[in-house]
C-alpha cells in the first residue's frame, strides 16, 4: 500500500484537525533538511508536509517493522526471564511511535502496526505499558481514547502540564520513567523514534524507531 499524507488530509475533521494543531505548536520555527537544500518554516505542519513528502508511508512502515523484529525477541526472552514478583512495564512514545501521527493525519489517529503487535505480545504476557508524551495535557484525554481505540491497554499515560511545556523534553521525559519506576516497575524496554525519548536512562533497553534525522515528529 503506497498511502501519501497529503490524500487523507481532505477528510481531516475539524475536531481532529483542532487537536493536530494544539500538539503540534511550534516554539520557535522547525527545520526541514530534503536533500542538500535547508528550509526553515514557522509552521510546524508544513514542516511535516515536507517530510512525509520525502519519506513514504511504505517505507516507514518497513523501517519500523526492522526495529520491532529486534525488539520482540529480545521481549520474549526478557518476559519470560522475569524475577519472582518483577513488575514489568514498557515506556513508550506516541507520535510516530505508537500512532502514525504524521501518516495518519485524521482521527482516531490509527495504530503504528508494528509496535502495536509487539505491545499486544506484552500486554498479555503481563507486562504494563506507559505512555510517556510530549503532548500538552489539554488533550490528555482525546489521546487516552485513541490510545485504547487503537488496541493499546494503557497502564499509565504521562503528558506535559503547563510548567513542563517550558522543559527539556528529555529531561521531562527521563523523570517520568524515574516516577515509574518508583511504583516498583522494571522497566524492561523504551521505545521511541526520537533521542529525547530514549536518553537519560531509567530503562534497561532502547528501542529506536526512525525519525529520518528529524524529519518525524
Amino acid at each position: 500500500m503506497n498511502r501519501r499524507p497529503w490524500l487523507r488530509r481532505t477528510s481531516v475533521s475539524a475536531v481532529s484537525a483542532a487537536a493536530l494543531v494544539a500538539l503540534a505548536t511550534p516554539v520557535e520555527a522547525a527545520t526541514v533538511t530534503s536533500g542538500s537544500a535547508t528550509v526553515t518554516s514557522g509552521s510546524a505542519t508544513a514542516a511535516v508536509a515536507a517530510a512525509t513528502a520525502d519519506v513514504g508511508y511504505d517505507t516507514w512502515q518497513r523501517d519500523c517493522k526492522a526495529v520491532m523484529d529486534t525488539a520482540l525477541p529480545y521481549l520474549k526472552e526478557r518476559i519470560a526471564d522475569a524475577r519472582p514478583g518483577e513488575k514489568q512495564a514498557i515506556v513508550l512514545d506516541i507520535d510516530n511511535t505508537s500512532l502514525e501521527t504524521d501518516f495518519g493525519f485524521s482521527y482516531p489517529q490509527p495504530a503504528n502496526r508494528p509496535v502495536l503487535e509487539t505491545a499486544r505480545y506484552a500486554q498479555e504476557h503481563g507486562v504494563a505499558l506507559f505512555f510517556v508524551t510530549a503532548r500538552p495535557g489539554i488533550i490528555e484525554a482525546p489521546t487516552e481514547w485513541n490510545l485504547d481505540h487503537a488496541g493499546y491497554e494503557s497502564s499509565g499515560l504521562y503528558v506535559r502540564g503547563f510548567l513542563d511545556l517550558f522543559r527539556d523534553v528529555a529531561e521531562y521525559k527521563t523523570e517520568q520513567r524515574a516516577e515509574i519506576e518508583s511504583k516498583g516497575y522494571t522497566i524492561i524496554a523504551n521505545i521511541g523514534n526520537s533521542t529525547t525519548d530514549l536518553s537519560g536512562g531509567h530503562a534497561e533497553k532502547t528501542f529506536k524507531l526512525p525519525d529520518y534525522d528529524g524529519q518525524l515528529s
